[in-house]
């Protein structure tokens, strides 16, 4: 069974990971990299979106580019919900205790909720 951790809202999560530092488990360093690359280039975007407000461009021009900003945001946030379930979630509810489940089926909740808007 791996180590207890404290999650932040939810009591013991079982999925291993410290309290104090919140660091991920189990990242595979090819997707840490591409999660990486998508970020950069969102920044890159938003730079982009930075310039056409200074440049007074066409507000329907910006809006577009800001919901591609959105969706990018999103996709990247989808690769981490995955690693999440895959991992931290899966070990969870494989090797925890009642109260590790049952705290971690809140936090997903508490994602699921959150990650929807």
């Amino acid at each position: 069974m791996p180590p207890k951790s404290q999650c932040d809202t939810h009591g013991p999560c079982g999925c291993g990971a410290s309290a104090d530092a919140r660091h991920a488990l189990g990242v595979d360093p090819e997707i840490k990299a591409a999660n990486l690359r998508r970020l950069r280039r969102i920044e890159g975007q938003i730079r982009g979106l930075q310039r056409m407000v200074e440049e007074d461009r066409y507000c329907a021009d910006i809006l577009i580019q800001i919901s591609a900003a959105q969706e990018s945001l999103r996709a990247v946030g989808r690769g981490l919900m995955k690693n999440h379930l895959l991992h931290c979630a899966a070990t969870t509810f494989r090797h925890g205790g009642e109260e590790e489940t049952t705290a971690m089926a809140a936090e997903l909740l508490d994602l699921f909720h959150k990650h929807s808007r």
